[in-house]
């Protein structure tokens, strides 16, 4: 029996499916719907020779592995990033071609399988999905606010709290009374989103703190319920790095590198990895160097380092470590201990 590959080059509407053989002969191309009981029903006429089928990480990833997995079909996902640098070796670009060079990539095995998360864990992503950008949209109007009163030379300085900016924005409209209505659907909307805001997040503190996993996170110093889950969600399973040293890799905390014959340089980070991930390290980095008033030896490790290689380093450095600490707990089903 002649085994066969099948690369899926997958957009919104269509996906291009294309079937080779061992030898890299094409057996079949075809379209179909992207869904996966109409791609499980166009493979399945190669029955038992489909040996393995390959797709690229998007937006449509999870929903159409976790479907033909569930109907039997060998899928696998692998990084778009690293079939970007093979797909492009063509001189012409199309979705004809490059189902084809995925499943040439089937067939050859030279690829780097992604993992999947499952559906619970989707859920709490998107739960901090939502709440990022409840954050980012209210940093915009708040910005938005202050260059608007700045075109009429007013400042609304230092006000932090929503109480404060209420205070500090009456002084201005004393001021300038006709920008009072102007302005109000943006006060109202900085408002909303605030409220918002305070509620994801209670509701985010509740589910790590129900979580064990999360709560033994949490024991570590800087390491809040946002953060905790966070790392949760990202990794999901600990057993997928051998080394806990790996997790900081993951995140896209170590530096690049670039060898060959007798150079060997070391660039910045990759950020590489899961950017909502590095982002909440590098704070709980920020809040064990400059908020956590009990010591601890990592603490004093990134305050030295601080004062040789510069703040941005020295937080850089501590969230890496932080990465193996946790994974570390987490794989041992230990708490943090106090030196």
């Amino acid at each position: 029996m002649t085994q066969v590959y099948a690369g899926l080059d997958v957009s919104d509407k269509l996906t291009h499916v294309c079937v080779a053989d061992g030898e890299g002969s094409i057996a079949w191309r075809g379209v179909c719907a992207t869904d996966p009981e109409a791609l499980a029903k166009t493979l399945a006429r190669h029955g038992a020779e489909l040996a393995r089928v390959v797709l690229e990480t998007g937006a449509l990833s999870a929903f159409l592995y976790h479907g033909l997995v569930e109907r039997g079909v060998p899928a696998v996902c692998i990084c778009a990033r690293h079939a970007k640098g093979v797909l492009r070796a063509r001189s012409s670009k199309s979705d004809v071609h490059d189902a084809e060079g995925l499943a040439h990539l089937a067939r050859t095995g030279w690829f780097k399988a992604v993992h999947i998360k499952d559906g619970a864990t989707h859920l709490d992503r998107a739960r901090l999905k939502v709440r990022e950008q409840l954050i980012k949209s209210h940093h915009a109007m708040l910005g938005q606010l202050r260059g608007l009163l700045k075109l009429f030379g007013l400042r609304m300085g230092k006000a932090t709290t929503p109480g404060k900016r209420a205070e500090r924005l009456d002084a201005l409209f004393a001021r300038k009374p006709e920008l009072r209505p102007v302005l109000a659907p943006l006060i109202a909307g900085l408002g909303a989103l605030e409220h918002e805001i305070g509620a994801s997040s209670r509701s985010l503190k509740m589910r790590a703190d129900a979580d064990p996993v999360c709560a033994r996170l949490m024991s570590v110093p800087g390491i809040g319920p946002i953060t905790a889950l966070t790392f949760k969600s990202s990794i999901e399973d600990p057993a997928r790095f051998a080394r806990s040293r790996d997790a900081g890799a993951y995140a896209g905390l170590v530096p690049r590198r670039f060898q060959s014959g007798e150079r060997d340089t070391h660039g910045r980070i990759s950020k590489a990895g899961d950017p909502m991930l590095r982002s909440a390290l590098y704070e709980a980095a920020n809040n064990l160097l400059c908020r956590v008033k009990r010591p601890s030896p990592l603490q004093a490790w990134g305050k030295a380092l601080a004062q040789t290689k510069g703040a941005k380093r020295a937080r850089v450095a501590v969230a890496r470590k932080l990465a193996i600490l946790l994974h570390q707990l987490w794989r041992s089903g230990d708490s943090f201990r106090w030196a």
